[in-house]
């Protein structure tokens, strides 16, 4: 791989994420390790989800919008963005705050936990509505380094990224269950995988079964499928609907838990644990986590390491 691979790969993350995150900071690739000028150019980069065979497309003719004008009120009594959001926080939201995001467009805390329902392309109100965070693109700086013995990584820029600043989408390809099988089967081999489940507290609570779907970012994906892993992360994913009327098929979407210190690290768990809320609620207790896994040596370096970490090994159960 020669040295001008980091500045093509660099131009073709800028080309490609052009259109759906303009005012995105540029994503620098740095190597202070060894030699290697650029991750393994081994996927197509997108901020984008493409959908597998078996898959559904999204359905626009069952997506509802809302008729605000000018930005939504997070109070209001008609506006169905709040209406559809208040659904999912059981209860919680005793203080009519309405959407999940605060003024500043970050995750209120607390209701990170709950599924982020988003203003879609149906609706009226404008483009700069605080409901509109995640489609809207990335707003922070990182960069993509080599570690030293972690593989690649994300980092943080020069700036501290606040608690409950959206980072970016887990993008790839939506998989059902028998191909995420099979591709789990050959990345097994290589003893390595992109492979996340939707699998979230409250599908599991719905009376109809509904199919698991699985996001494999080997193929295509972005700068989110270097995150490694934590045992004290500072980042988690997060389900978010927008322009999806179908309740299995959420975006997964990365939001930082904690103040992120320029140029830490940005790391989530690959178990879907996370400390301190073992013993919380449904919401809490665990977010998706790479399919079926083995225990691994893990190198975080986090004071409450548990020494090792998830590898995938794939061995779903057949009846």
């Amino acid at each position: 791989m020669s040295g001008g691979t980091r500045q093509i790969l660099s131009a073709h993350i800028a080309h490609n994420t052009r259109e759906d995150e303009p005012n995105a900071p540029p994503i620098e690739i740095l190597n202070k390790v060894d030699n290697d000028p650029a991750p393994p150019w081994e996927f197509w980069y997108t901020n984008q989800m493409y959908h597998g065979p078996g898959v559904p497309l999204p359905d626009g003719s069952k997506m509802k919008g809302c008729d605000c004008v000018g930005k939504c009120d997070p109070r209001s009594k008609t506006c169905q963005c709040v209406a559809r959001q208040r659904v999912f926080f059981d209860g919680t939201d005793d203080h009519g705050l309405g959407f999940i995001y605060d003024k500043q467009r970050r995750l209120r805390p607390l209701l990170a936990g709950y599924a982020i329902w988003e203003c879609n392309d149906l609706c009226g109100c404008d483009e700069d509505c605080m409901n509109r965070v995640v489609q809207r693109g990335r707003t922070v700086q990182v960069s993509i380094q080599k570690t030293e013995n972690k593989g690649w990584g994300v980092f943080a820029g020069p700036k501290k990224i606040p608690r409950g600043t959206f980072l970016g989408v887990y993008a790839g390809e939506i998989l059902n269950e028998e191909d995420s099988h099979v591709r789990g089967q050959v990345y097994e081999k290589w003893g390595r995988t992109y492979l996340f489940d939707i699998d979230f507290y409250y599908l599991e609570r719905l009376e109809k079964k509904e199919p698991v779907y699985t996001v494999d970012a080997y193929h295509a994906g972005n700068f989110t499928r270097f995150l490694n892993h934590s045992c004290d992360p500072n980042a988690k994913l997060y389900a978010c609907y927008i322009n999806e009327s179908y309740i299995a098929k959420p975006l997964l979407v990365v939001f930082s838990l904690r103040d992120i210190e320029p140029h830490e690290e940005i790391c989530f768990s690959y178990t879907g644990i996370y400390p301190g809320e073992e013993d919380d609620d449904d919401r809490d207790a665990e977010a998706p986590a790479i399919k079926r896994a083995e225990w691994k040596k893990c190198y975080c370096g986090s004071a409450n390491c548990c020494g090792e970490w998830i590898r995938c090994v794939l061995k779903l159960e057949r009846g």
